[in-house]
C-alpha cells in the first residue's frame, strides 16, 4: 500500500514538472510592440481615461485594441474593447461572462454606430448607447 502511494506521489510529480507551457510562441511571424495610444476627444486634447491598449505589427499591418470600463446607469461594471485592423472595425462588450461582437456600420459626425442583427451600439464621446430590441442601456466610460 505505501509503496503504490509513493509511486503514485512520484508519477504525479513528474506530470506536473514535465507539463510546463512555453509562453514564447514563434516570433518569427507576429511582432508584438505593446505601447500607450493617445486617445484624443473632438477638441483634440489627450483623453486621460484610456484602460489599456496595445498594437501589433503583423505583415506591416497595424492592428490597435482600446480597453474601457463602462458603468451602466444600476451601477454594473462592463468591459468594452474596440478594436481596429485593415478589414474591419469591431467593439466586444463583455458583461456577466458573455461577450456581444459587432461590426462598425457606419459613422455619423461625432458618434460611430456598431451593429449586428437586432443590437445596436452608438458609441460617443464618454457614452455607449446599447439597444436590443426595445430594451436601451446607457453607459458611461469609467476611470479605474
Amino acid at each position: 500500500m505505501k509503496k503504490s502511494i509513493l509511486v503514485l506521489g512520484a508519477v504525479l510529480t513528474l506530470a506536473v514538472i514535465s507539463c510546463k507551457k512555453s509562453e514564447s510562441g514563434n516570433s518569427g511571424i507576429i511582432k508584438t510592440e505593446s505601447s500607450e495610444t493617445v486617445v484624443t476627444d473632438n477638441n483634440r486634447k489627450i483623453d486621460s481615461v484610456t484602460q489599456g491598449s496595445s498594437t501589433m505589427d503583423v505583415n506591416g499591418k497595424k492592428f490597435e485594441k482600446t480597453d474601457f470600463v463602462y458603468k451602466a446607469t444600476d451601477g454594473t461594471l462592463v468591459k468594452v474593447v474596440f478594436k481596429n485592423d485593415p478589414k474591419e472595425s469591431t467593439v466586444a462588450i463583455t458583461s456577466n461572462k458573455k461577450t456581444f461582437t459587432l461590426p462598425k456600420s457606419e459613422t455619423k459626425g461625432e458618434e460611430t454606430i456598431y451593429k449586428k442583427d437586432d443590437m445596436t451600439a452608438r458609441v460617443k464621446g464618454d457614452s455607449l448607447h446599447l439597444e436590443q430590441g426595445n430594451n436601451i442601456i446607457e453607459l458611461k466610460r469609467t476611470k479605474i
